[in-house]
């Protein structure tokens, strides 16, 4: 168990792909980034003495160092003052390496938070921004336009394009850009690696890689019925992939059947 105001990689991690999934601070100097150019997943770099500028709504965070030490301590202990429900990484970056639990490489990042894709999405065009707000930046919008302007959009207003021909997060051969991006920013692991093969299945209609992906591709043409607006949509998606995420996580061995014995 560790102290009061301390949270373990294994605790912290448990949350990093939820909703309720806290602020992640590094506060890691710039050499110590050096040393170590990788993130705890959805990190927000702030250097230590810009932590008490922070003007976002108080909220749960936890704060990350190299160590788990001064650093992160002071910092937590600022946004205490400031409202927040402010832990510390044990052991740091460091520990949380050490842990073998996914880090995000910083040179892999986008240098915005913004994305465009395809109008009317339907899986891959959900699934992948459920994934870059819930494992790499949860402050990420989208912009769902014209197939034919992605790349001119991408290149006017500065953002990522993804899932569309010739760019980096987008079908690889068999595997889709939700695999692209589990690939290119190290986030694989047991669950996302589940999720990755229902949402390939559903979206390369190949149902006999997983038996859920007729599940996902009817919810998800259901989806698209449903919502004129792509925005919507997406929110409405993200919450499926929610319940995705969980049942890939701590749910995929548990069946259902109708009691035995019992009438109806």
């Amino acid at each position: 168990m560790p102290e009061f105001g301390l949270i373990t990689p294994a605790q912290a991690f448990r949350l990093i792909g939820t909703p309720d999934a806290p602020t992640v601070f590094d506060v890691r100097l710039p050499e110590d980034l050096d040393a170590l150019p990788q993130l705890v997943p959805t990190s927000r770099v702030v250097p230590p003495s810009s932590i008490d500028a922070i003007s976002d709504a108080p909220d749960r965070a936890v704060v990350v160092c190299m160590k788990g030490r001064k650093l992160s301590e002071g910092a937590a202990a600022i946004l205490r003052t400031k409202g927040w429900q402010a832990e510390v990484l044990e052991g740091g970056a460091l520990g949380w390496q050490a842990a073998g639990l996914p880090m995000v490489p910083r040179a892999a990042l986008p240098a915005t938070s913004l994305w465009v894709t395809r109008h009317r999405p339907k899986i891959d065009r959900i699934a992948c921004p459920w994934l870059i707000r819930r494992f790499i930046d949860p402050a990420a919008r989208f912009l769902f336009v014209a197939p034919a302007e992605v790349l001119a959009v991408a290149d006017r207003f500065d953002a990522t394009p993804f899932d569309i021909n010739g760019v980096t997060f987008s079908h690889r051969g068999d595997r889709c850009s939700f695999d692209a991006l589990l690939d290119d920013l190290h986030l694989h692991t047991e669950a996302l690696d589940r999720l990755a093969t229902v949402v390939r299945a559903a979206d390369s209609d190949r149902h006999d890689l997983a038996p859920q992906a007729a599940g996902l591709l009817a919810l998800s043409v259901g989806l698209s019925r449903m919502f004129r607006d792509d925005l919507k949509q997406l929110a409405a998606g993200i919450a499926l992939y929610d319940a995705l995420y969980r049942w890939a996580r701590d749910g995929h061995e548990e069946g259902h059947d109708w009691p035995a014995g019992r009438s109806e």
